[in-house]
């Protein structure tokens, strides 16, 4: 199938300023929105399921968001490159804004699922727009500090999201949390539209539908089969095995069809330019084991420190702030001491934070594990923005879409990836270790607790963090004898800490590797003024305010 787009009018220079100022705006509130709604529905899902029911399905909120917006990522990227910014952006938004609206009517828990996939489609195609149009605005210095501004912006939706979701839930109603996206997204909508221009280049465009077709069930394969492994099915069950199976089918043909096809949606040749693969290696093992920290400290101050939910997010609030001070600050920087060293330095300093998080233990302050996490986002910080900076620094303007969302792509499957393994790491060591520990204990019981034996030995086996949750929570050990209390929590929280810290162990060896694959990168030069254009990148499509 082809396409035609046509030219538009270039811009009279003495409106630059302004329509670039607009644009910007607009940049920045899109990018806000879409990435808080990765985190503020979170806080309202209790509401949601108290009134529409289907707990069972309540995963499903998440999943189907992660869903459709990774897989989205690549596919915008290349139709970003053949149809303009302007275009594919403002379908984005528009997908989002529909999203919002029907999952601000749904009915019941299903239509709400459905409608959250659809959501995700538009939040994919906006997360990598933004890093994508200041790569076409701006070059040299300019660029690497407005992407660490924008990765700022990502990170202040981290910290914001389960706030205003749950003050918007106490204030009004659930629906609202979707509701608020539509006067936002369209006001980001109209300042996108009447900032950008379409495509400047004319000329039949081909969409390369079996690549997207094979990359499309290839991924969702993939993700369905590390969100559903080890909860809804067992890790060696015909479903997992088979979504695994198809997955590596549709990812192998879609590797052999972007080889050959006029334009692919990720093109092979790509990883034969070592700055691609080792830029894409480390955000891939930084993203897998920075859900270690993210995942897991919130519930090591809440089940072994003794502290609130709302209390753990204020230990987690100081990397989200040290990250985008120094997200800005790694921007501003990275043109003097340059790429490789900041990139190594950042890594190093996660590293060191993982290697402290491995300390923690039942007298941890909360002072302490803040300072710990300050630490981590300083490293994020150093690390993030140039991963989309160097790709769009190395490659020419007609690959900026390509390049941009394919770190994007790596970061989120990265996430993934490490959110599935870690959590199994989490539930092996602790089964081997209660079954080594709690189950003597059980055996020692008296017969009248007998029924309270057997179901902690069959929770042991199949759910072993529902012990944690169980026998660590004040209210519900309220219940049982204090005697029975005083033998079981210090061997339940010394399994705990011990399986936490293998955990943050194994998230520093992703995070090592990492740090190995900068040593391999070449170190690309940041320029302080915009460079030249050569005779190739001048003859290329670029992106024109208007």
């Amino acid at each position: 199938m082809e396409y035609t787009q046509q030219a538009d009018a270039p811009l009279n220079s003495s409106d630059t300023g302004n329509k670039r100022g607009l644009l910007i705006i607009g940049l920045l509130i899109a990018m806000l929105f879409a990435a808080l709604d990765g985190t503020i529905v979170g806080t309202a899902m209790p509401t949601i399921i108290r009134e529409m029911g289907g707990l069972e399905l309540m995963a499903w909120l998440t999943t189907a968001y992660m869903l459709t917006s990774t897989t989205i990522v690549p596919i915008a990227g290349k139709l970003a490159d053949l149809l303009g910014r302007k275009m594919v952006y403002v379908l984005g938004i528009i997908i989002f804004i529909i999203g919002s609206a029907l999952c601000g009517l749904a009915g019941n828990i299903e239509q709400l699922i459905i409608f959250r996939a659809i959501q995700g489609l538009g939040g994919g195609i906006m997360m990598p727009m933004a890093m994508i149009i200041i790569g076409d605005l701006f070059t040299g210095k300019q660029r690497a500090k407005w992407q660490g501004v924008f990765a700022a912006v990502f990170g202040l939706s981290s910290v914001l999201g389960p706030q205003v979701g749950g003050w918007i839930v106490d204030a009004w109603n659930w629906r609202w949390v979707f509701y608020i996206n539509l006067p936002v997204g369209v006001v980001a909508a109209v300042l996108i539209a009447i900032s950008l221009s379409g495509k400047k280049t004319e000329g039949p465009v081909k969409f390369d539908w079996a690549g997207i077709f094979t990359m499309v069930i290839g991924v969702v394969s993939l993700l369905l089969a590390l969100s559903l492994g080890g909860s809804e099915f067992d890790w060696l069950s015909w479903q997992i095995i088979g979504m695994f199976v198809l997955s590596a089918i549709a990812l192998t043909l879609f590797v052999r069809i972007e080889a050959t096809t006029e334009e692919p949606i990720l093109p092979v040749k790509l990883f034969k330019d070592k700055t691609f693969t080792m830029i894409n290696g480390i955000g891939f093992f930084m993203s897998l084991g920075m859900f270690g920290a993210i995942m897991f400290v919130p519930l090591f101050m809440q089940w072994i420190v003794g502290i609130s939910a709302s209390e753990s997010g204020t230990v987690m609030m100081p990397m989200m702030v040290s990250m985008m001070i120094f997200s800005v600050f790694g921007g501003q920087i990275v043109y003097k001491i340059g790429v490789r060293p900041q990139l190594a330095i950042g890594m190093i300093i996660v590293a060191i934070s993982f290697f402290l998080l491995t300390t923690l233990d039942a007298s941890t302050a909360k002072l302490t594990a803040s300072c710990f996490m300050i630490v981590l986002g300083i490293g994020i910080g150093l690390v993030m923005p140039l991963l989309t900076l160097v790709l769009q620094e190395t490659f020419p303007k007609s690959q900026l879409g390509v390049v941009t969302s394919s770190s994007t792509f790596f970061r989120q499957i990265g996430g993934t990836f490490g959110m599935t393994l870690l959590g199994a790491v989490m539930n092996m060591q602790s089964s081997s270790q209660l079954k080594e520990r709690l189950m003597p204990l059980l055996g020692q019981l008296p017969e009248e607790a007998k029924q309270f034996a057997d179901q902690t030995s069959a929770t042991v086996a199949s759910n072993p963090q529902a012990i944690y949750s169980t026998l660590l929570d004040p209210t519900i050990l309220a219940q049982f004898p204090k005697e029975l209390t005083d033998k079981m929590v210090p061997v339940v929280q010394a399994t705990l800490i011990d399986s936490l810290h293998t955990v943050f162990w194994v998230g520093l060896v992703f995070i090592l590797i990492g740090t190995a694959l900068t040593l391999f990168l070449k170190n690309v030069k940041i320029m302080q003024q915009p460079k030249k254009m050569n005779e190739t990148e001048a003859s290329e499509p670029q992106m024109h305010l208007i």
